[in-house]
């Protein structure tokens, strides 16, 4: 399953693309309304076409990049490598001459073996390359062809074999993925119908971007969306996989975002605010869903299912309707509003007519269900249960007792298939994930729990979580015993608040300033962590927000934390999910203990790599001791 997780990750990188064709070609297609065929038409269109018709090596670039255990330019260059020898040996020309026979007699799968289908491909060969053969060492007589030098050579050599495997039995694959998207067209609004549920399903595993390739590439030759951007295709069927997308993103999210908010406790919906309203903008302008659905797809999975069928419903209504809308991007105000005068849009003015409806219809349907059912949405969660765990103030075992409760909470050390952690977080994979209970971990000490999707968990627990996860791998190991626990252990000693509840701090990297909610993670947007800000970075540098002590600074070297002047406990955090790059694209300015004045330099970011990995690089800084305590940024 994380090979899944990790390749749908990995199909955003080339996907990301995308927004800058849709600008270039809307903004192409309303200057020709305008103005008529001139060159600036022409020169937008070729810049926008230059994506669109290249957009296999898009993809098998990007996917050896994400793929690639760490982001490395030499993963990148094996899977143009790998891309360059597949489609030459099965060009037309090429398999006419190895066959014999004429160009025009050659399968007609040949003539469109330069697609997403064969870029994916050759984006894995890449990174198995770089992964398996990067640090190979030959006899000296090669040395110059040692360590990544062969990585690209490898990547060649396994192009070959496949492209032989092709050969045979990629005009079955192409038959058979054509047959499936003339089966799905052949349903009509039904087939449209059922792609829209099924897209929303796989957004938890992230293999959603796999299923898109069929119906908005020319993977099945469907090619939704490449055709609606270069105002090709057929009048009232291009962009009929598309259109059902943006009422439910414009409109039908923001009326469950205000569901959710409604029927949120009176002293949580402030709160609760912040997350849903910066979700409900962000599906709106853009058709950035997920800050949103994240916010109710693991407290309330009946609620992501609802929103499947809905957003199922919505494209089948769609393709009976004359409506027809696509996008570069996603479906939200901006791509609506730069496809409105493409060739290819018909009727655009139906769809907010349709999005009102849709407000309506999740608005109704969400908090009815909420209600009803008293579903643990934003804002709605259990108060928080104080936590009963006694940690001794000194020695190797202070965090023993927590890993011990912690193991038992998660079923026992045989239940723990991998275990890791990150800044504030243990990362593991189980064997069973109905053996987990979130309540014992809360009452052993941790602050929440999150399930990403499949076996994985992650179980929030602060600053010192690498001192609880050695304490675990101790007791797993034997190492440690376990110590008994008291029924009569006196209740544990409050935490005391010392941050101020005003923290104003200077701004520790150079970019836009955010809501926490903006982060694409429940731990920093629902403010599990504590609360705080984000920033999007443009700069290259964190530096000290303010005067204060270094605490500490992680291995990997994407977050920092500090204790200020003033007692606050800051956690500033690099990206999401960065620990996951072993320090690739990160260098430690200072060290722990260091003393420190506002501005001066902490660490330095490759903001290039940290997107090339594809990992988010927008950056909480996020206050650790006072939950009440609010962040100005100057």
């Amino acid at each position: 399953m994380k090979f899944f997780q990790r390749l749908g990750r990995s199909f955003m990188l080339p996907v990301a693309v995308l927004p800058i064709a849709a600008i270039l070609v809307g903004v192409a297609f309303f200057i020709r309304n305008v103005a008529g065929e001139n060159v600036a038409v022409t020169f937008l269109n070729g810049a926008g076409g230059a994506l669109l018709d290249n957009m296999p090596i898009l993809f098998a670039i990007g996917i050896s990049l994400g793929m690639a255990s760490k982001s490395d330019g030499t993963s990148a260059l094996a899977g143009l490598v790998s891309w360059l020898t597949i489609t030459t040996l099965l060009s037309p020309a090429n398999v006419a001459l190895f066959q014999g026979i004429e160009e025009g007699a050659v399968d007609p799968a040949f003539g469109v073996i330069k697609n997403v289908f064969v870029g994916i491909i050759a984006g894995l060969i890449g990174a198995f390359s770089y992964d398996r053969f990067k640090d190979t060492r030959l006899p000296d007589a090669l040395a110059f062809f040692s360590g990544k030098r062969s990585v690209a050579i490898v990547a060649a050599g396994m192009s070959l074999v496949v492209a032989l495997i092709l050969f045979f039995i990629w005009p079955v694959v192409y038959g058979a993925l054509v047959a499936f998207g003339e089966f799905i067209a052949a349903l009509g609004p039904i087939g449209a119908g059922i792609y829209g549920f099924m897209n929303r399903i796989l957004i938890p595993l992230g293999l959603h971007h796999a299923l898109n390739s069929v119906f908005w590439f020319d993977v099945a030759g469907i090619n939704d969306l490449v055709n609606f951007l270069g105002g090709e295709g057929e009048y009232g069927v291009t962009g009929q996989y598309m259109t059902g997308f943006f009422p439910v993103m414009m409109f039908g999210l923001p009326g469950a975002a205000l569901a959710m908010y409604v029927t949120a406790k009176t002293t949580r919906k402030k709160v609760a605010a912040g997350l849903l309203l910066s979700g409900a903008v962000s599906s709106f302008v853009v058709g950035v869903t997920e800050p949103l659905e994240f916010a109710f797809m693991f407290l309330a999975p009946v609620l992501y299912l609802i929103h499947a069928v809905f957003m199922g419903i919505s494209l089948a209504i769609s393709a009976i309707l004359p409506v027809r809308m696509g996008f570069g991007f996603s479906g939200g105000a901006i791509d609506l509003l730069l496809g409105w005068t493409n060739p290819m849009a018909q009727n655009p003015w139906l769809i907010p007519v349709m999005g009102a409806f849709w407000f309506l219809v999740y608005f109704l349907v969400f908090r009815f269900v909420i209600v009803r059912f008293d579903l643990k949405t934003p804002g709605r969660e259990d108060d928080e249960v104080e936590a009963d765990v006694d940690r001794p103030a000194d020695g190797d075992d202070r965090y023993r007792g927590t890993a011990a409760r912690f193991l038992e909470a998660l079923g026992g050390q045989e239940n723990i298939v991998e275990l890791d952690n990150c800044a504030t977080r243990l990362r593991m994979v189980v064997a069973d994930v109905a053996k987990v209970d979130d309540a014992a971990l809360r009452r052993a000490g941790a602050a929440g729990t999150m399930r990403p999707g499949g076996k994985a968990v992650q179980v929030v627990y602060g600053l010192n979580v690498q001192f609880v996860k050695d304490a675990m791998e101790d007791l797993m190991a034997g190492r440690a015993p376990v110590a008994e626990r008291r029924d009569d252990a006196p209740a544990p000693t409050p935490v005391l608040t010392t941050a101020p509840a005003v923290v104003r701090l200077r701004q520790p990297i150079e970019g836009r300033v955010v809501p926490l909610s903006a982060v694409p993670d429940a731990t920093f947007a629902e403010g599990i962590m504590g609360p705080g800000v984000a920033i999007e970075p443009t700069g290259d540098t964190v530096v000290a927000p303010a005067d204060g002590r270094v605490e500490h600074v992680f291995p990997t070297a994407h977050a920092v934390a500090m204790v200020l002047a003033d007692g606050t406990e800051l956690l500033v955090h690099v990206g999401i999910d960065t620990v996951d790059m072993a320090g690739e694209g990160f260098e430690t300015l200072v060290s722990a203990g260091q003393e420190v004045t506002a501005g001066t330099p902490l660490l330095r970011i490759d903001l290039d790599r940290l997107r090339a990995s594809g990992h988010p690089t927008i950056t909480p800084v996020v206050v650790l001791n006072n939950p009440e305590a609010s962040v100005e940024m100057s």
